[in-house]
């Protein structure tokens, strides 16, 4: 950017920043909100406004067999506002969302306290980031000139003329003066609130206006100051205790006023100190410091904290009064293999390591991190779980396996996603691998190992780290055998994709002919040919489907070709999952001349060495570089294909 663009881009802030500032009188303001109600909205009114102004999507399931996999018939709703953020938490996202809308419509939620509760890592404090920083983006609120509360100018109405005044500027007034403004209405302006200055002020998280955060205060130095003010004691030789002029309002309630008050570990505090909230929700009001009268509070109260704390703190019967305060919201680990790769891909696209990532090690980490979330199934192995979980459709014998998740969901003891391997755990090895690499490159086998060592050196139970070592060193060595298999075969067979799509367009033309009893007409001779059932079988046998159960097996592609097309889908080899197994089979059966081109490099001949070249360069293409691509090869050559 050259220095005349830096200038005009700060001069054009300057001016919108000039526009959005406003001073003048009550009468001005007022002037203002007829012209606008809006901008005389509560908090909650107002995040919900930053959530939902970038727009919804709503997702019906029914037309994504994925995620109707997932959802069942649910309707998903997908905030924009958290889009490219938060990834595999739908469901609570549709709940904070939820909390927020009934809120806004002055609903029994917006005298109760947002709570988030999940395990370390799982995103709580993120979601409350994400919160404060689109408040602290927000554009300026209109607030009471020099008010240490940074309170609406609307409260200056007496509750005499409130009713009227509301039908004429069309908004809902709520809300006391407080004790300095008061003070200064009576003996500044000596009660013509008219002439009261009003000003924009802005949120800043740093800076402390509209944002308070409450970290856990030490139990024995709890000081309900940090949260209400204090009174100033240099003073009180100046003016009477139960002057405003003596009052200190800035507590986190205070400064949160109009916006957000964060609650950090929520439940470490002692009760006593967390009885503020009772008032500052039910009441909307919060204590004076000294002896002053309650002063009014609107904000957003914002907690969380996690489940061992939660748990503790419920079981206290004399919690019950702050309890009936909460709207609890859990926000468990993501158990979507998709979106759990995504999660890592957006924090190392944050970070700045440069070095190459293979294909499939993000994935492989991410499955080690869903696999001790998930519990174990009497109905099914723990891969198998997972790929359910993700949407996939489960093969076996050639058939699709019907399994209901909402069962495996049900039989699952304790609440999944809930425990199990943080998100940073796993970050942590990924930057560990990358941090070590010799070669500035990464792959599947260099995750795999770190994760082990790091999983030896992680304080857990004994019987628990012995099962995390087995999904490692069994379920994920046998998975990333399967992919590796896959890959290396997909790229020596040249023109895979072509081959593929012609067999798929082949076997559909005769099993459809098959199913409706028609014959094909040969494209190049016009001639009518019967449908070639040698060829179907030779199809269908590479995933066990042999004599009768081949009839129905044609007649479920062709009815399953008939609904995409109908719905305006176009249909490709991957479209229907057991044909393109039985496809990708039948295409992989050179396994034997594969292993020798790989292994004997000594003693290839001239048509192995081109197969060779022309594998590694579609390596290359799907992603490899040169060294993670002779460091997978020649791993495959150890470890597949022995026999």
């Amino acid at each position: 950017m050259e220095s005349n663009e830096i200038s005009e881009l700060i001069k054009k802030d300057r001016s919108e920043r000039k526009q959005q500032y406003f001073e003048g009188t009550f009468l001005d303001y007022l002037d203002l909100v007829k012209q606008n109600p809006e901008i005389a909205q509560l908090a909650h009114q107002r995040i919900y406004q930053l959530i939902t102004e970038r727009g919804v999507d709503v997702v019906k399931t029914e037309e994504h067999p994925r995620l109707r996999r997932i959802y069942g018939n649910d309707i998903i709703k997908r905030y924009r506002f958290f889009s490219g953020d938060f990834y595999g938490i739908d469901r609570t996202i549709m709940k904070i969302a939820r909390y927020f809308h009934a809120a806004a419509m002055q609903g029994e939620e917006s005298r109760q306290v947002l709570y988030l509760v999940g395990p370390v890592g799982a995103g709580k404090s993120s979601i409350m980031e994400h919160l404060k920083r689109a408040l602290e983006a927000a554009p300026p609120i209109y607030a009471i000139k020099d008010c240490p509360m940074r309170e609406e100018p609307l409260h200056l109405i007496p509750k005499h003329l409130r009713e009227e005044f509301s039908k004429l500027l069309k908004v809902h007034i709520e809300g006391d003066l407080c004790p300095v403004c008061r003070y200064r209405l009576r003996h500044e302006f000596h009660g013509e609130y008219e002439r009261m200055p009003v000003v924009t002020v802005e949120f800043s998280i740093r800076s402390r206006k509209g944002v308070g955060v409450v970290p856990p205060v030490d139990p024995n130095n709890q000081d309900t100051s940090v949260l209400i003010g204090s009174v100033d004691i240099s003073k009180m030789d100046l003016y009477p205790e139960d002057d405003p002029r003596v009052l200190s309002l800035n507590g986190a309630f205070n400064v949160a006023n109009r916006g957000i008050a964060e609650f950090i570990e929520v439940f470490k505090n002692e009760i006593e100190y967390l009885h503020t909230m009772i008032t500052a929700t039910q009441e909307k009001s919060i204590p004076s410091p000294g002896k002053g009268a309650m002063i009014y509070f609107d904000g957003v109260i914002l907690a969380h904290s996690n489940e061992a704390e939660w748990n503790k703190f419920k079981a206290d019967h004399t919690n019950e009064a702050i309890l009936d305060r909460i709207v609890k919201v859990e926000v468990p680990y993501c158990l979507e293999l998709a979106e759990e790769i995504k999660i890592y891909q957006k924090l190392l696209r944050n970070s700045n390591f440069t070095a190459h990532i293979a294909p499939h090690t993000i994935e492989l980490a991410s499955m080690f991190a869903i696999l001790t979330r998930l519990a174990p199934s009497a109905k099914v192995d723990p891969m198998t779980k997972l790929k359910i979980y993700n949407g996939e459709e489960i093969l076996e014998q050639g058939s699709i396996k019907k399994v209901d998740i909402a069962e495996l969901r049900e039989e699952a003891t304790n609440r999944e996603g809930m425990t199990g391997i943080s998100t940073r755990f796993i970050m942590k090895a990924l930057d560990t691998a990358l941090a070590e690499s010799e070669s500035n490159c990464i792959n599947p086998l260099a995750i795999l190992g770190t994760l082990t060592k790091a999983v030896k050196e992680l304080a857990l139970p004994e019987e628990e780290r012995k099962r995390y070592l087995g999904f490692l060193q069994d379920n994920l060595k046998k998975e990333f055998h399967k992919l590796l298999e896959g890959e290396v075969t997909k790229a020596f067979i040249h023109g895979y994709q072509e081959q593929a799509r012609d067999l798929f367009n082949n076997y559909l033309d005769h099993a459809e002919a098959y199913a409706n009893r028609t014959k094909l007409k040969d494209k190049n001779t016009g001639e009518e040919l019967e449908p070639d059932e040698k060829f179907l079988s030779s199809i269908e046998e590479q995933i066990g489907i042999t004599g009768s159960a081949a009839k129905g097996f044609r007649q479920d592609v062709t009815a399953y070709m008939f609904f995409v097309l109908r719905n305006g889908g176009t249909m490709d080899y991957n479209s229907y999952e057991p044909l393109k197994a039985a496809i990708e089979k039948k295409l992989t059966a050179s396994v034997k001349e594969l292993s020798r081109v790989i292994t004997q490099a000594k003693v290839r001949d001239k048509e192995q060495s081109e197969k060779y070249h022309t594998m590694v360069e579609e390596m290359k293409r799907n992603g490899y570089c040169d060294h993670c691509c002779n460091v997978i090869l020649k791993y495959a050559a150890n470890h597949l294909w022995k026999d």
